[in-house]
Protein backbone atom coordinates (compact mmCIF):
# COMPACT_ATOMS: atom_id res chain seq x y z
CA UNK A 1 0.00 0.00 0.00
CA UNK A 2 1.13 3.27 -0.67
CA UNK A 3 1.78 6.27 1.72
CA UNK A 4 -0.73 9.23 1.20
CA UNK A 5 -0.17 13.00 2.01
CA UNK A 6 -1.67 13.72 5.04
CA UNK A 7 -0.05 16.78 6.72
CA UNK A 8 1.43 19.52 4.44
CA UNK A 9 3.79 22.37 6.29
CA UNK A 10 5.18 25.18 4.72
CA UNK A 11 8.54 26.45 5.67
CA UNK A 12 8.18 29.81 7.72
CA UNK A 13 11.22 32.25 7.39
CA UNK A 14 13.21 33.07 10.16
CA UNK A 15 16.27 34.33 11.65
CA UNK A 16 18.91 32.66 13.71
CA UNK A 17 22.51 32.45 14.87
CA UNK A 18 23.83 35.86 14.00
CA UNK A 19 21.06 37.40 11.99
CA UNK A 20 20.79 34.44 9.37
CA UNK A 21 18.20 34.11 7.26
CA UNK A 22 17.04 30.64 6.95
CA UNK A 23 13.28 29.16 6.45
CA UNK A 24 12.26 26.60 9.28
CA UNK A 25 9.86 23.93 9.13
CA UNK A 26 9.93 23.14 13.09
CA UNK A 27 8.26 19.85 14.15
CA UNK A 28 8.42 19.51 17.69
CA UNK A 29 4.71 18.84 18.75
CA UNK A 30 4.17 16.92 15.24
CA UNK A 31 3.99 13.30 15.94
CA UNK A 32 3.84 12.63 12.37
CA UNK A 33 7.79 14.22 12.50
CA UNK A 34 9.02 11.97 15.29
CA UNK A 35 11.98 11.62 15.34
CA UNK A 36 12.63 14.61 13.34
CA UNK A 37 12.60 17.59 15.49
CA UNK A 38 13.56 20.81 12.85
CA UNK A 39 14.59 21.39 9.17
CA UNK A 40 16.87 24.70 8.52
CA UNK A 41 17.11 25.62 4.82
CA UNK A 42 19.97 28.26 4.07
CA UNK A 43 20.13 29.33 0.89
CA UNK A 44 21.58 33.11 -0.46
CA UNK A 45 23.91 34.35 -3.33
CA UNK A 46 25.24 36.92 -1.06
CA UNK A 47 27.71 36.45 1.62
CA UNK A 48 25.93 39.51 3.60
CA UNK A 49 23.15 37.22 4.26
CA UNK A 50 25.25 34.54 6.05
CA UNK A 51 28.63 35.96 6.99
CA UNK A 52 27.98 36.42 10.18
CA UNK A 53 27.27 32.82 10.53
CA UNK A 54 26.42 31.00 13.87
CA UNK A 55 28.72 32.19 16.51
CA UNK A 56 29.44 29.70 19.40
CA UNK A 57 25.88 28.40 21.32
CA UNK A 58 25.28 25.32 23.65
CA UNK A 59 22.82 22.54 23.10
CA UNK A 60 21.83 18.78 25.26
CA UNK A 61 19.54 16.25 24.17
CA UNK A 62 19.37 16.16 20.43
CA UNK A 63 20.97 15.76 17.54
CA UNK A 64 22.40 18.09 14.53
CA UNK A 65 23.46 16.88 10.79
CA UNK A 66 24.46 19.54 8.61
CA UNK A 67 24.13 18.96 4.60
CA UNK A 68 25.53 21.54 2.37
CA UNK A 69 24.62 21.47 -1.36
CA UNK A 70 27.06 24.58 -2.19
CA UNK A 71 29.75 26.20 0.26
CA UNK A 72 31.37 25.58 2.85
CA UNK A 73 31.09 25.64 6.42
CA UNK A 74 33.19 25.46 9.31
CA UNK A 75 32.42 23.42 12.82
CA UNK A 76 34.30 24.33 16.40
CA UNK A 77 32.84 22.63 19.20
CA UNK A 78 33.96 22.59 23.55
CA UNK A 79 35.22 18.98 22.70
CA UNK A 80 38.18 20.27 20.61
CA UNK A 81 36.37 18.79 16.94
CA UNK A 82 36.87 21.54 14.33
CA UNK A 83 36.18 20.08 10.90
CA UNK A 84 34.90 21.71 7.12
CA UNK A 85 32.71 21.02 4.50
CA UNK A 86 32.31 21.70 1.08
CA UNK A 87 29.67 21.35 -1.27
CA UNK A 88 28.15 18.04 -1.09
CA UNK A 89 29.46 16.83 2.06
CA UNK A 90 27.80 16.46 6.02
CA UNK A 91 28.45 16.88 9.42
CA UNK A 92 26.64 14.97 12.68
CA UNK A 93 27.15 16.38 15.94
CA UNK A 94 25.04 14.43 19.02
CA UNK A 95 25.12 17.22 22.14
CA UNK A 96 24.42 14.48 24.46
CA UNK A 97 24.81 15.70 27.91
CA UNK A 98 25.94 19.08 26.75
CA UNK A 99 28.21 21.09 23.75
CA UNK A 100 29.05 24.47 22.61
CA UNK A 101 29.99 24.55 19.16
CA UNK A 102 29.64 27.31 16.36
CA UNK A 103 29.21 27.07 12.47
CA UNK A 104 31.05 29.74 10.52
CA UNK A 105 30.84 29.96 6.76
CA UNK A 106 34.16 30.03 4.69
CA UNK A 107 36.09 32.97 3.61
CA UNK A 108 35.84 31.37 0.13
CA UNK A 109 31.69 31.09 -0.28
CA UNK A 110 30.28 33.88 -1.95
CA UNK A 111 27.11 31.80 -1.54
CA UNK A 112 25.86 28.94 0.64
CA UNK A 113 22.98 26.54 0.25
CA UNK A 114 22.28 23.80 3.04
CA UNK A 115 20.12 22.41 5.78
CA UNK A 116 20.33 21.68 9.24
CA UNK A 117 18.55 18.67 10.95
CA UNK A 118 17.63 17.88 14.76
CA UNK A 119 16.84 14.56 15.41
CA UNK A 120 15.44 13.97 18.97
CA UNK A 121 17.58 11.58 21.46
CA UNK A 122 15.60 8.92 23.42
CA UNK A 123 15.88 9.79 27.18
CA UNK A 124 18.33 6.90 27.74
CA UNK A 125 20.58 9.10 25.53
CA UNK A 126 20.07 12.44 26.15
CA UNK A 127 22.67 12.71 28.75
CA UNK A 128 25.56 10.07 27.21
CA UNK A 129 28.95 11.96 25.74
CA UNK A 130 28.69 14.06 22.48
CA UNK A 131 30.05 12.91 19.43
CA UNK A 132 30.82 14.50 15.90
CA UNK A 133 31.72 13.28 12.77
CA UNK A 134 32.44 14.74 9.34
CA UNK A 135 30.99 13.08 6.01
CA UNK A 136 32.74 14.50 2.82
CA UNK A 137 30.71 14.25 -0.22
CA UNK A 138 33.35 11.42 -1.27
CA UNK A 139 32.19 9.22 1.55
CA UNK A 140 28.48 9.43 0.54
CA UNK A 141 26.58 6.49 -1.45
CA UNK A 142 25.19 7.58 -5.00
CA UNK A 143 22.79 5.69 -6.64
CA UNK A 144 21.46 6.83 -10.92
CA UNK A 145 18.48 5.23 -12.05
CA UNK A 146 16.37 6.69 -15.24
CA UNK A 147 16.31 10.36 -14.37
CA UNK A 148 16.94 10.23 -11.04
CA UNK A 149 20.19 10.54 -8.52
CA UNK A 150 19.76 9.50 -4.88
CA UNK A 151 22.93 10.65 -2.70
CA UNK A 152 22.10 8.62 1.05
CA UNK A 153 23.55 10.31 4.19
CA UNK A 154 22.02 8.03 6.65
CA UNK A 155 20.12 4.75 6.60
CA UNK A 156 19.10 1.41 3.88
CA UNK A 157 17.26 3.34 0.77
CA UNK A 158 15.55 0.68 -1.18
CA UNK A 159 14.45 2.53 -4.34
CA UNK A 160 12.45 -0.09 -7.45
CA UNK A 161 14.73 -0.58 -10.67
CA UNK A 162 18.32 1.14 -8.23
CA UNK A 163 18.63 -2.26 -5.81
CA UNK A 164 19.61 -0.84 -1.82
CA UNK A 165 21.85 2.28 -1.31
CA UNK A 166 23.35 2.58 1.99
CA UNK A 167 24.55 5.84 3.58
CA UNK A 168 27.58 5.82 5.23
CA UNK A 169 26.53 7.11 8.84
CA UNK A 170 25.18 4.71 11.41
CA UNK A 171 25.51 7.24 14.34
CA UNK A 172 22.09 9.17 13.50
CA UNK A 173 19.64 7.39 16.30
CA UNK A 174 16.77 6.28 16.26
CA UNK A 175 17.18 4.38 13.18
CA UNK A 176 16.55 7.99 10.88
CA UNK A 177 17.79 8.07 7.60
CA UNK A 178 18.19 10.72 5.38
CA UNK A 179 18.59 11.22 1.24
CA UNK A 180 18.83 13.52 -1.02
CA UNK A 181 17.31 12.47 -4.09
CA UNK A 182 16.73 14.54 -8.05
CA UNK A 183 13.88 14.16 -10.32
CA UNK A 184 13.63 14.93 -13.91
CA UNK A 185 9.93 15.95 -14.58
CA UNK A 186 7.40 13.63 -14.56
CA UNK A 187 9.75 10.89 -13.07
CA UNK A 188 8.32 9.13 -10.30
CA UNK A 189 10.28 7.27 -8.14
CA UNK A 190 8.78 4.10 -5.16
CA UNK A 191 10.62 3.92 -2.07
CA UNK A 192 10.17 0.98 -0.05
CA UNK A 193 9.67 1.94 3.87
CA UNK A 194 8.95 0.28 6.82
CA UNK A 195 5.55 -0.45 9.24
CA UNK A 196 5.91 2.11 12.46
CA UNK A 197 8.14 4.41 10.87
CA UNK A 198 7.37 8.39 10.04
CA UNK A 199 7.95 8.83 6.79
CA UNK A 200 8.81 12.69 5.20
CA UNK A 201 10.12 14.56 2.12
CA UNK A 202 11.34 18.43 2.25
CA UNK A 203 10.78 19.81 -1.31
CA UNK A 204 14.06 22.11 -1.71
CA UNK A 205 13.53 22.33 -5.78
CA UNK A 206 10.75 22.29 -8.24
CA UNK A 207 7.92 20.63 -7.13
CA UNK A 208 6.46 17.53 -6.47
CA UNK A 209 2.99 15.83 -8.10
CA UNK A 210 0.51 13.38 -6.84
CA UNK A 211 -2.83 12.62 -7.17
CA UNK A 212 -3.43 15.09 -8.89
CA UNK A 213 -2.29 17.54 -5.92
CA UNK A 214 1.48 20.30 -6.66
CA UNK A 215 3.39 20.58 -4.09
CA UNK A 216 6.09 23.54 -4.64
CA UNK A 217 9.60 23.79 -2.74
CA UNK A 218 9.57 25.05 0.72
CA UNK A 219 7.14 22.64 1.76
CA UNK A 220 7.12 19.38 3.65
CA UNK A 221 5.41 16.53 3.53
CA UNK A 222 4.02 14.10 5.84
CA UNK A 223 3.04 10.58 5.12
CA UNK A 224 0.22 8.29 6.65
CA UNK A 225 1.08 4.12 6.88
CA UNK A 226 1.94 2.37 4.23
CA UNK A 227 4.98 0.23 2.37
CA UNK A 228 5.75 2.16 -0.40
CA UNK A 229 6.27 5.60 -0.67
CA UNK A 230 5.57 6.62 -4.36
CA UNK A 231 6.57 10.62 -5.34
CA UNK A 232 6.37 11.94 -8.30
CA UNK A 233 8.82 15.48 -10.08
CA UNK A 234 6.34 18.33 -11.27
CA UNK A 235 6.79 20.25 -14.50
CA UNK A 236 10.30 21.51 -13.23
CA UNK A 237 11.66 18.39 -11.76
CA UNK A 238 12.34 18.20 -8.38
CA UNK A 239 14.84 18.33 -5.12
CA UNK A 240 14.17 16.69 -2.28
CA UNK A 241 15.60 15.59 1.31
CA UNK A 242 13.91 12.30 2.34
CA UNK A 243 13.44 11.42 5.94
CA UNK A 244 12.56 8.28 7.54
CA UNK A 245 12.93 7.29 11.64
CA UNK A 246 11.06 5.07 14.19
CA UNK A 247 9.13 7.11 16.35
CA UNK A 248 10.57 7.73 19.68
CA UNK A 249 7.18 8.18 21.58
CA UNK A 250 8.33 10.40 24.05
CA UNK A 251 7.47 14.14 25.71
CA UNK A 252 9.30 16.43 23.93
CA UNK A 253 9.93 19.63 26.20
CA UNK A 254 11.71 22.55 24.22
CA UNK A 255 13.73 25.00 25.08
CA UNK A 256 15.88 27.38 23.00
CA UNK A 257 18.81 24.32 22.24
CA UNK A 258 17.82 22.27 24.81
CA UNK A 259 15.79 19.05 23.96
CA UNK A 260 14.74 17.46 26.97
CA UNK A 261 11.73 15.33 28.20
CA UNK A 262 10.97 17.56 31.57
CA UNK A 263 10.87 21.23 32.26
CA UNK A 264 12.77 20.37 35.45
CA UNK A 265 15.57 18.80 32.86
CA UNK A 266 15.06 22.08 30.95
CA UNK A 267 16.15 24.12 34.34
CA UNK A 268 19.21 21.90 35.52
CA UNK A 269 20.13 22.26 31.61
CA UNK A 270 20.14 26.12 32.10
CA UNK A 271 21.84 26.04 35.65
CA UNK A 272 24.43 23.98 33.94
CA UNK A 273 25.19 26.41 30.97
CA UNK A 274 25.38 29.36 33.09
CA UNK A 275 27.29 27.51 35.94
CA UNK A 276 30.18 26.95 33.60
CA UNK A 277 29.80 22.76 34.10
CA UNK A 278 27.09 22.21 31.07
CA UNK A 279 30.01 21.00 29.02
CA UNK A 280 32.32 19.46 31.57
Amino acid sequence: MNRQVHQVMKAQPSMDGAGVAIHRVAGFEQRGMDPVLMIDELRSEHREDFAAGFPPHPHRGMQTLTYMKHGGIIHEDSQGNRGEIRSGGAQYMSAGRGIIHSEMPTQDSMGLHGFQLWFNLPAAQKMDSPRYRDLPVTELAVGDGEGCRLVAVSGNWRLKGMGAIEGPLSELAPQAALADLSLDAGVEVVVDTDAGESVMVYIYDGGLEDDGASFPERHMLLFAEGEELCIRGGAEGAGVLLLRGQPIGERVVHYGPFVMNSEAEIEQAIRDYQSGSFAA
